[in-house]
């Protein structure tokens, strides 16, 4: 409906246009005063005055019909990113809420396995190993490990400039 309205008023326009330059033309319509545009100045009729205007107004439409075109994308483009976004995060959320309920899960799992069986787990602060154990938190899930690996011990001397875990059991120290 508004497209049909938008051509009937741009016909309108075209033959009011026509209109009045063809009814003003001709030497009883001439310019009485100069006029000049950016130093070139208008000879003729009131008519030709009246078409330049058309012409200058049109492009003026024609401008300003693609800078809302432009806008229009742009807005379009950021109302598709932050739908986008928000979708995420209802994702992210659920998929924190399913991560949070299996940690519970297994809680309640080790909890229960600790308690059934008399196992030392029973608090959950600490983890037992073989060095003592170490404190549990967020950054070291499963206690601290020791500062370094224990130094290699190849016939009763320490290995020089060998990792540890690389000399084989039967070889002898390096030569100094």
């Amino acid at each position: 409906m508004i497209i049909i309205i938008g051509l009937v008023i741009l016909v309108a326009a075209v033959v009011a246009g026509v209109a009045g330059v063809l009814s003003n033309g001709g030497s009883g319509h001439a310019l009485t005063h100069p006029f000049a545009v950016f130093g070139y100045h208008v000879t003729g009729s009131t008519g030709t005055l009246f078409l330049y205007g058309i012409v200058v107004g049109a492009l003026a439409l024609l401008g300003l019909s693609l800078l809302l075109a432009g806008a229009r994308r742009t807005s379009r483009r950021g109302h598709e990113a932050r739908r986008g976004l928000r979708q995420s995060r209802r994702e992210t959320a659920a998929v924190s809420q399913d991560r949070d309920d299996l940690i519970g899960q297994r809680d309640t799992a080790r909890a229960y396995t600790a308690s059934t069986l008399g196992g030392g787990l029973a608090g959950g602060d600490r983890h037992p190993r073989e060095d003592g154990g170490g404190q549990r938190s967020m950054r070291h899930p499963f206690g601290r490990r020791p500062a370094s690996p224990p130094a290699q011990v190849v016939n009763g001397q320490p290995a020089v400039g060998v990792p540890a875990g690389d000399v084989p059991a039967g070889t002898s120290a390096p030569p100094e």
